[in-house]
């Protein structure tokens, strides 16, 4: 994928974040309005705001929200149950994080099984599923790659954000050269700058998620 000319042009495949544990409903309305501006892909938030969000935005903005956030250890029959409900509530996209733990230990099937429940309950949404890199080695980061491929998503994602580290060119590039057709890569975590945002996309990302690059659009037109 070729990298946007413009600066700003990357806005258009960010999910706008805020997921930290002190957001407020007035600081998702703003994160909303800015996403409504900016022309973002998706407001990524909390599940708890996703009823009140969609309600404000319409048909405005995409309503993108996390599952199994952030460590990724609730059972299979919780991370359903949340889809579900984030679906109902007024979810477009869902972003769910592996159980890393049974990653680890070999336990392909257990991770393959979940995320095809998942898939399942967020039939007809996106599904992005996040299999924290900076915890996996390389041979781990391409199982989870034959996982989600199979599991039939839609993105494979780098990282949460809250865990030892975030997105990384290195692995952005190992996950695009081996996810399935159809699949595409999210980096997320430490994207602080339009050239971490230009030099991620080059390695194959096509979704970006970050808190930064709308306020760095803002920072930019005071300019």
């Amino acid at each position: 994928m070729e990298p946007p000319d413009s600066c700003l042009s990357y806005l258009h495949i960010c999910d706008h974040t805020l997921l930290s544990t002190t957001a407020t409903w007035e600081k998702i309305q703003a994160l909303c309005d800015e996403g409504i501006e900016y022309g973002v892909a998706s407001v990524c938030i909390p599940p708890c705001f996703v009823r009140l969000a969609k309600t404000y935005v319409g048909d405005a903005l995409k309503i993108c929200t996390v599952i199994g956030f952030p460590n990724g250890y609730n059972s299979t029959e919780t991370k359903v149950f949340e889809t579900k409900q984030a679906i109902e509530d007024g979810a477009d996209e869902v972003d769910m994080v592996i159980h890393v733990g049974e990653l680890l230990a070999g336990n392909d099937d257990y991770v393959l099984d979940e995320v095809r429940q998942v898939r399942e309950a967020s039939a007809g949404k996106i599904l992005k599923v996040i299999i924290e890199t900076c915890l996996l080695s390389d041979e781990e980061k391409i199982r989870a790659c034959r996982i989600v491929t199979e599991a039939g998503a839609d993105f494979i994602k780098t990282s949460t954000g809250f865990s030892t580290g975030g997105a990384t060119v290195h692995d952005v590039r190992l996950l695009r050269e081996n996810v399935g057709e159809g699949v595409k890569v999210k980096a997320a975590g430490g994207i602080s700058s339009f050239e971490d945002a230009k030099a991620l996309v080059e390695a194959g990302a096509e979704r970006l998620g970050t808190s930064r690059l709308v306020k760095l659009a803002k920072e930019q037109e005071k300019k």
